[in-house]
């Protein structure tokens, strides 16, 4: 089940933060609500495709939020790309 993938805490929840996280090039993986208004995700859906970031449509902006933890509808989320650990050679110079 894709919405699995929301419980980590690499992910971004909302409209807003889902294009300032894409527009820097850190998605993975990008979920949108069907029931969300049209304005606010079609431009999200059609820019990660073109960026090579799939795309998945869930059922409702609830369920969308509820997979997220948060206590309200979520018309768009994502999931960050792992940053990778600092090697234990740069650690111990810092």
């Amino acid at each position: 089940m894709p919405l699995s993938e929301l419980a980590v805490p690499n992910r971004v929840v909302g409209v807003r933060s889902v294009r300032k996280k894409l527009d820097a090039g850190k998605l993975t993986r990008l979920f949108l609500a069907r029931d969300a208004h049209h304005s606010l995700v079609s431009d999200l859906a059609s820019d990660a495709q073109k960026a090579g970031i799939s795309v998945e449509w869930i059922e409702s902006m609830a369920v969308l939020g509820r997979a997220c933890a948060i206590s309200r509808g979520a018309a768009a989320a994502g999931i960050l790309v792992l940053q990778e650990r600092e090697s234990p050679e740069v650690r111990r110079y810092l």
